[in-house]
């Protein structure tokens, strides 16, 4: 088979949302897109789920966007992916091409149970199965390929991505994403941007910065000290999606809109409106309010109220009273 020459979409600005476990759900993705969001990234999903649910869903006509579920105006959409074994990572990719724009592959989640699996960060010590991985994917499709990875496993290892980055490089891969951080910190500390400006000097393809981007100030500190292309943004869009438009605002012009916790609490609701179109999990609701009213006056008395809900009406009615 022929090796991807996909090519990467073009981008309307230069701040991705990050692939989070219980977070980057398809109505949070979709408000982050609506808000400036130049890309968003499915959570990360095992490659075994994906063959095992297709396998299912076929048997009734149906087919895998009942569960990677998504909108078409999230696009550009890419989908992560993890796990190492080559059959089933292949399958997996065929899969899931007709419906994305990009598939992006997961060297960076820390987690020991998906660690366990040589997956997510564990990888970073083997460079001929990452290699091995690289090749599957480019040859097995024609989308592009990307990669997101951390530093290394641990302080003394650090720099293990600058090899995975050459081979990546090697075997097609078309952006690089890079967490500076070990497995091992997990998310403790600091991020070590100086290591995503040794990334940049070191691979011809698109670098993106991401780690510890809280506001657009952190954004254009980030491009500006590492040269990265693009930045991703994780934890600090946590119920805040206005982050996206206020970091491209930033970037344009030196300034930005500012909103507040009224404002947040505004766009719960439209998040609240959106989530009931997928199969989003009532729980993952519920933790989505409370990252969407953090700071509220009453915030304590809040959080039990939404602990308490049993349905999306009692919720809605919940936060409304602390609106």
């Amino acid at each position: 088979m022929s090796r991807s020459s996909g090519m990467l979409p073009r981008f309307e600005g230069r701040a991705f949302l990050a692939p989070m476990a219980g977070v980057s759900d398809p109505a949070l993705r979709l408000m982050a897109r609506r808000r400036g969001a130049a890309l968003v990234v499915t959570e990360f999903t095992s490659i075994h789920s994906i063959v095992a649910r297709h396998r299912a869903l076929g048997r009734s006509g149906r087919t895998i966007r009942e569960f990677l579920e998504y909108s078409d105006e999230e696009r550009p959409l890419s989908v992560q992916l993890f796990g190492s074994d080559m059959e089933a990572l292949a399958r997996a990719a065929r899969i899931v091409e007709p419906y994305f724009d990009i598939i992006d592959y997961n060297m960076g989640c820390p987690a020991p149970h998906i660690t366990k699996q040589m997956a997510g960060a564990a990888l970073l010590q083997n460079e001929r199965l990452t290699r091995r991985i690289f090749r599957t994917l480019a040859e097995s499709v024609e989308l592009p390929v990307t990669l997101k990875m951390r530093a290394g496993v641990s302080q003394e290892d650090r720099h293990l991505f600058l090899d995975i980055a050459q081979t990546a490089q090697e075997e097609n891969i078309r952006m690089i994403t890079l967490h500076p951080r070990t497995a091992s910190q997990g998310y403790s500390g600091t991020s070590d941007w100086s290591l995503i400006r040794l990334l940049k000097r070191s691979v011809r393809v698109p670098v993106v910065g991401n780690g510890d981007i809280f506001t657009p100030e952190d954004a254009g500190r980030m491009i500006q000290e590492t040269g990265c292309d693009y930045v991703m943004v994780g934890r600090g869009a946590m119920g805040n999606p206005f982050l996206f438009g206020q970091i491209n605002d930033y970037l344009q012009t030196g300034s930005y809109r500012r909103y507040g916790v009224r404002d947040r609490v505004e766009a719960f609701f439209e998040y609240l409106d959106a989530s009931s179109m997928y199969n989003i999990k009532f729980p993952s609701v519920k933790s989505q309010a409370m990252r969407f009213t953090r700071g509220v006056e009453g915030a304590a008395r809040l959080r039990e109220m939404i602990t308490a809900a049993r349905d999306r009406a009692e919720l809605a009615r919940a936060v409304r009273a602390f609106a």
